[in-house]
């Protein structure tokens, strides 16, 4: 019975979210004012599949990631994401969890950075949301699932980023995010997804186990905003890379930007939107 009104629920929902309002393309042959199975499913990151499976009642038991990432993308407010942790079977995120939520403030500074792009991870560096101008510039990010998701994985064990770096500029990086993620675990003694991301990390990576278990200071913080992002329509194309942190929420904001008039300017522009035409077709 809750997996069935699990889905009615997340269908009521999905089907009062105006496009616009979660950076989605309307559309002239749009019949429905809310958003499709396929565009939720990509803003949650997860598939069209197990979404439509979902709904349906055929799915059963969706992690608190899933949950906590539909809740994210259907922007619910607190008691009705709590009730849809609640129709999942799960209890709703406290004090003792990473918070993944985006503050309806915080979203309101995002929607007006929505052509700039802007990416947005959890303590635990997981992928929160990500926007169109960041896809068109970094990758589409849609298609990650699960551990996919986390920056801390996609540098030290999957493909990284278009983001060039020497090695030692590499090598900084990625101590600088296990470094994070130390401190972050022990803030979070008590959350059980974060333990187990810490055992896949470890597992996965040897690199990560060494600089984890490393007594080495960390380094210092990138004195540099700039950054090299080699993007594969326009070349490379050197930002200013502006890290912000939500401390209440505990969330990492970062912000792509060129200085106008400037060939990067031009350059970040034209991959924006050739690549926003891309994921509108």
């Amino acid at each position: 019975m809750e997996s069935w009104e699990f889905g009615r629920t997340v269908r009521r929902w999905r089907d009062r979210v105006a496009p616009g309002t979660v950076g989605v393309p309307a559309g002239r042959r749009r019949r429905a004012t809310g958003l499709r199975r396929e565009e939720l499913a990509g803003l949650a990151g997860i598939s069209t599949d197990y979404l439509t499976r979902l709904e349906q009642g055929r799915a059963t038991g969706p992690s608190a990631q899933v949950v906590g990432a539909l809740a994210q993308a259907l922007r619910l407010s607190d008691p009705e994401r709590d009730l849809l942790y609640r129709l999942a079977g799960l209890t709703a995120p406290g004090p003792d969890v990473v918070p993944s939520r985006i503050a309806p403030s915080v979203q309101r500074l995002l929607d007006r950075l929505s052509n700039t792009p802007v990416v947005v991870y959890d303590a635990t560096w997981t992928l929160v949301t990500a926007n169109a101008p960041y896809d068109a510039l970094m990758g589409e990010t849609s298609t990650w699932h699960g551990i996919e998701r986390n920056a801390i994985w996609r540098n030290l064990v999957g493909p990284g980023n278009r983001t060039v770096h020497t090695a030692r500029e590499q090598a900084d990086h990625e101590a600088r995010l296990v470094a994070d993620l130390r401190l972050t675990a022990a803030r979070y003694p008590a959350d059980r997804a974060l333990r187990r991301l810490i055992g896949e990390l470890a597992d996965q990576s040897p690199r990560f186990a060494e600089l984890w278990d490393s007594d080495a200071p960390a380094p210092l913080p990138d004195p540099s905003r700039h950054k090299v992002v080699d993007h594969p329509a326009v070349g490379r194309i050197t930002l200013d890379c502006d890290a912000l942190l939500v401390a209440l929420d505990d969330l990492r904001v970062t912000v792509y930007t060129a200085e106008p008039g400037t060939e990067d300017a031009e350059r970040l522009a034209l991959a924006i939107v050739l690549g926003t035409q891309t994921l509108v077709e």
